[in-house]
């Protein structure tokens, strides 16, 4: 009888069959267990799962979101942006109450901001003739197309008023000839122009980022702007107290305490109406530690500027600081959005909440979304 039976076999995977059922003594018994068995053979409900439940990854570990192919110098650019602009609006405000110091100091950091911003520019771009060639038309829908005019027309503007500035300050000794009364003349009118296109300069880098699909930085794409303003009035602010004494710096005290005020709450604001996945690189590593310190300096820097701005040594300190965290705030967001690149877990979960959003809505009938 033993020759008549098949041998058991063994294998590594005898482990995950499931138990065999117990055979009842009866044939009507082991018919219904035979019967049950096929039936649950049919609908799959005694199929042991061979592998892991699938999680979430991307196509071999490559992001789905190329990178922006910006370096730091942008970052720079960003930075050096916003002291422009700011120092261009902290300038006409000085030349329409008469603090002659405070503008000439505003217009010659604004100058020399916007000139350094631009060699970070071309340096990025690599050659100075790219520069020039977007010149060459204007694209309302480009953020850099826009941009380029932007800085150009603030350039201009700033440049005659600083040249004024500078020839007075070698007492008259720039060999301008008969142009010297026509500088005079325009002097007031450039300034002003300048301080036009000052709060567009420190805003429209904000645009130019959140246009992009760097998940962070497009999340970002509603208030963004307001954190851009309020690091503009910090690097301003901070750099006219560092430069001008107490006795004409009240305009860039009141600055300071507004945009430390501002920065904080836009930047609360901002995180608070990103998507809860695409805020985490503004927490996590070398981003997150620099938007930390940032925002710590701009309410040390506020609080000095407030509290103790009449004295010139405090003054010139809380400036230092409100540079800096105005600073830190562009570094860090710039190196988050990079950061949030290289992880497709910030590109597709959004993606799939405001997928689910829309469906719930109705929003089927588009070619965005289709009913499941």
């Amino acid at each position: 009888m033993g020759l008549l039976e098949e041998p058991v076999s063994t294998s590594e995977f005898d482990s995950f069959r499931p138990p065999e059922p117990q055979r009842g003594k009866r044939r009507k018994g082991r018919r219904a267990g035979r019967r049950g068995l096929a039936e649950g053979a049919r609908d799959g409900s005694r199929e042991m799962p061979m592998v892991p439940e699938a999680e979430f990854g991307s196509y071999y570990g490559r992001p789905v979101v190329k990178p922006a192919p910006w370096g730091h110098e942008v970052a720079a650019y960003l930075f050096l942006g916003g002291v422009a602009g700011g120092s261009g609006l902290l300038a006409a405000g000085a030349q329409l109450t008469g603090r002659k110091t405070l503008r000439r100091n505003a217009r010659l950091s604004a100058l020399i901001a916007v000139m350094l911003g631009a060699v970070a520019l071309v340096k990025d771009l690599g050659r100075p003739e790219r520069f020039v060639n977007m010149l060459r038309t204007v694209k309302l829908t480009s953020p850099m197309s826009i941009g380029s005019w932007i800085l150009s027309f603030f350039s201009a503007g700033i440049g005659i008023a600083s040249v004024s500035e500078v020839d007075r300050m070698t007492g008259e000794r720039i060999p301008l000839g008969p142009l010297r009364p026509v500088l005079r003349a325009v002097e007031g009118p450039a300034g002003l122009e300048a301080a036009a296109f000052g709060a567009p300069l420190a805003v429209y880098t904000a645009v130019l980022l959140s246009d992009t699909a760097t998940p962070t930085w497009n999340a970002a794409y509603k208030d963004l702007p307001f954190v851009f303003v309020s690091s503009a009035s910090l690097a301003a602010s901070g750099l006219a107290m560092i430069t001008t004494g107490v006795s004409e710096a009240g305009p860039a005290r009141t600055l300071a305490v507004i945009g430390a005020v501002g920065d904080l709450i836009s930047a609360r604001v901002t995180e608070y109406r990103m998507d809860p996945v695409t805020r985490e690189p503004l927490h996590r590593g070398r981003p997150g530690r620099l938007l930390a310190w940032s925002e710590r300096l701009a309410a040390a820097g506020g609080l000095g500027a407030l509290l103790g701005g009449r004295h010139r040594g405090v003054a010139a300190l809380s400036g230092v600081t409100l540079l800096t965290a105005s600073a830190l705030l562009r570094f860090g967001f710039f190196e988050a959005g990079l950061e949030s690149t290289r992880d497709p877990r910030y590109t597709i979960e959004p993606q799939k909440r405001r997928l689910a959003a829309r469906r719930a809505a109705g929003g089927t009938g588009d070619s965005i979304t289709t009913a499941g």
